[in-house]
């Protein structure tokens, strides 16, 4: 009995939202961005996005994780921010619900 509410707390304890700190990028780019030679961090990511069809990301020096929410981080483009959400380890998406800049 209690090997079966071991699993299910440890089970429950993915669906709590977390937070994540890192850049908002792009998926093609994620960490670097000078190869791209598109004027400044913030514009390659935008014009990535738009342009290119890549997803906005978080950078978080090592990896990058998609996030649902492809409109509100715009505003952060090339920005350090904590994002609040949960984290789908099966495919690296962050669920959003928050992304605030990080202080």
């Amino acid at each position: 009995m209690k090997k079966i509410l071991a699993v299910t707390f440890a089970a429950a304890g993915t669906m709590f939202a977390a937070t994540y700190t890192g850049v908002i990028s792009d998926s093609g780019c994620a960490g670097s961005h000078k190869a791209m030679n598109m004027g400044t961090d913030e514009q390659c990511v935008k014009a990535c996005v738009k342009a290119h069809g890549a997803k906005y990301v978080l950078w978080d020096g090592k990896q990058a994780y998609e996030l649902s929410d492809q409109k509100t981080p715009e505003q952060f483009a090339a920005k350090k921010v904590t994002v609040t959400g949960t984290l789908d380890a099966k495919n690296g998406v962050i669920k959003v619900d928050k992304i605030a800049a990080a202080k």
